[in-house]
């Protein structure tokens, strides 16, 4: 016979030799499983005790609701600005200041016209008492090289402060803003 028939015949033989030592059965560890299911669970640790928190008395006598609105007739009592909140927001309200640019002005004299051109590639005319930016900026003034915003900011007190603003042409029509 050749050397590669007897390689063959001695793997076949060791594996039929490996699976027979396989069929002993597994009767050991079947009882091992019925030993180990019938013993008792160990008993459970005892659940620790819960505390009571301490008991904190509140008094609000005296502090502001901090879930409940501002008191709006504290700004409106005290004479001071206040923006409308009826009004109807007008389209250049959506930008804010720093992103709007004068581009240029039409007209002169009493009733100018500014042209502002907005982030969204549109160009606005702007006259007086247009609203501009998102601090309620109020158009005060147009000139051929400026416009003159009045902006209402929280006073971080409940009221209002009036802010000066100012949108400029520049030479290249970029917007200065101060």
């Amino acid at each position: 016979m050749s050397l590669k028939k007897q390689l063959t015949r001695l793997g076949f033989l060791a594996v039929i030799l490996s699976l027979t030592a396989c069929t002993k059965g597994d009767s050991d560890l079947r009882e091992w499983l019925v030993t180990v299911k019938n013993r008792p669970a160990p008993p459970l640790d005892p659940l620790p005790l819960i505390e009571d928190p301490p008991v904190v008395v509140y008094s609000p006598e005296g502090l502001r609701d901090p879930f409940g609105k501002p008191p709006l007739n504290r700004m409106s009592s005290s004479g001071g600005p206040s923006p409308d909140l009826n009004r109807r927001r007008q389209p250049l309200e959506a930008f804010t200041l720093d992103s709007l640019s004068m581009v240029g002005s039409i007209g002169a004299g009493k009733s100018p016209v500014a042209l502002v051109l907005a982030p969204d590639k549109v160009t606005y005319r702007v006259s007086p008492g247009v609203y501009l930016g998102q601090s309620d900026g109020r158009v005060i003034s147009v000139t051929q090289n400026d416009i003159q915003l009045l902006e209402l900011v929280p006073d971080g007190n409940g009221g209002w402060l009036e802010r000066q603003a100012t949108i400029t042409l520049s030479e290249s029509n970029s917007g200065d803003k101060k």
